[in-house]
């Protein structure tokens, strides 16, 4: 079905009107996991997961692959994972450092184009139907850049390459850890047809369970629905399942993609059973979110506050102002939220604040009276 590390015809020169585009999508292998053993050589070839300590009441950022044998993954709460694998190492994560990859990861990218469209430190969309240095096949510029990540970064990354975002997106997991591969226009259709309905890139579990009840369980299946079908049946989003079970997808690649939310959340050494020692928290927390609204420009009209409790109940409450939320604001906010909704009888192990529906801010005018 599909071809690792084939190179299609090159077609360098400008983008015709009737030419495809070449969308590459990169993801690194166990990005923060690779960079620790890349760093501290003890730590290859054993399972590693960077994160807080079982004793610190820590979750799992990334596993290591040899980590990931043991069933360890991201967001697993790190007394699981200890006992998963009673030899796992933990690492204490490093993201100043890891940023740092990241960018040395984009530079590579922005010598074959300018259209890099960043989804995390880890993961971006090239649009290379145009390239800087005219190579024409992005099947080639992908290897390249693996090359260069590998020989330059001692890091791994695998690569899909395709017609589109998302059908990259899922190339680019077929071969993991490492690998490349290629879905040609002439087989993307087919492909997509033979596709399990729970690897469709915005499938997530709940849905993919509701779909199969409803005996989608190929894109074949999905294929067979009306859109009107499909969003009477899972809202706007059956749209986007109606085009791309067709292999359509017509996003393009946005290097000024913007953040949808900004936020900070804190896990406790000792669960809070106290309403005083919780908001003392969250002055800490709406301070962070300010100063990382503040260092990328940002306001938001909505806050939301997210309470876990000790046995992992997690709770979400949101409040929408129709002018955008100052900066004193997200305390008195986030406080009141919690007043309202925290369950008292039950300790909380995790608060956080995310401020969404964000714009650039906006500029205050004195007003003047002339008289």
């Amino acid at each position: 079905m599909f071809r690792p590390e084939q190179t299609p015809s090159p077609a360098a020169g400008e983008l015709r009107a009737n030419q495809v585009r070449k969308i590459i999508h990169i993801d690194m292998d166990a990005f923060y996991a690779s960079i620790e053993q890349r760093d501290n050589p003890e730590l290859r070839g054993k399972p590693v997961a960077v994160g807080g300590l079982p004793s610190q009441r820590g979750a799992v950022c990334a596993a290591s692959y040899e980590a990931r044998k043991y069933g360890i993954h991201s967001a697993m709460p790190s007394r699981s994972a200890i006992t998963r694998c009673q030899h796992l190492i933990f690492v204490k994560p490093r993201f100043e450092h890891y940023r740092a990859v990241s960018a040395e990861i984009r530079a590579i990218f922005f010598d074959y184009t300018e259209l890099v469209e960043p989804l995390s430190l880890d993961e971006a969309y090239l649009d290379v139907s145009v390239d800087k240095q005219g190579i024409g096949s992005a099947v080639a510029i992908a290897k390249q850049i693996r090359d260069r990540i590998r020989t330059d970064l001692q890091l791994t990354a695998s690569a899909g390459v395709s017609i589109n975002k998302f059908l990259a997106k899922i190339a680019s997991d077929l071969n993991k850890p490492d690998g490349l591969s290629f879905i040609s226009p002439e087989e993307a259709k087919t492909f997509i047809e033979q596709l399990r309905i729970e690897d469709f890139y915005g499938v997530g579990p709940a849905t993919a369970t509701k779909m199969k009840s409803l005996g989608i369980h190929t894109g074949a299946d999905l294929k067979t629905w009306t859109q009107a079908e499909l969003t009477q049946t899972f809202g706007k989003v059956g749209s986007y399942y109606y085009r791309v079970a067709r292999a359509e997808d017509n996003r393009p690649v946005n290097p000024n993609r913007i953040r949808k939310s900004i936020g900070a959340e804190r896990s406790f050494f000792r669960d809070l059973s106290q309403i005083e020692d919780m908001e003392t928290a969250l002055a800490n927390i709406a301070t962070e979110v300010s100063q990382r609204l503040q260092k990328n420009k940002r306001q938001g009209h909505t806050l939301t506050l997210k309470i876990k409790y000790d046995n992992y109940d997690t709770i979400t409450r949101s409040r929408t102002l129709e002018t955008p939320i100052e900066e004193k604001q997200i305390l008195q906010i986030a406080t009141r939220l919690l007043s309202l909704h925290v369950e008292r009888d039950r300790p909380v192990r995790l608060l956080g604040i995310t401020v969404s529906n964000l714009i650039a801010p906006q500029p205050y005018h004195q007003l003047t009276l002339n008289i």
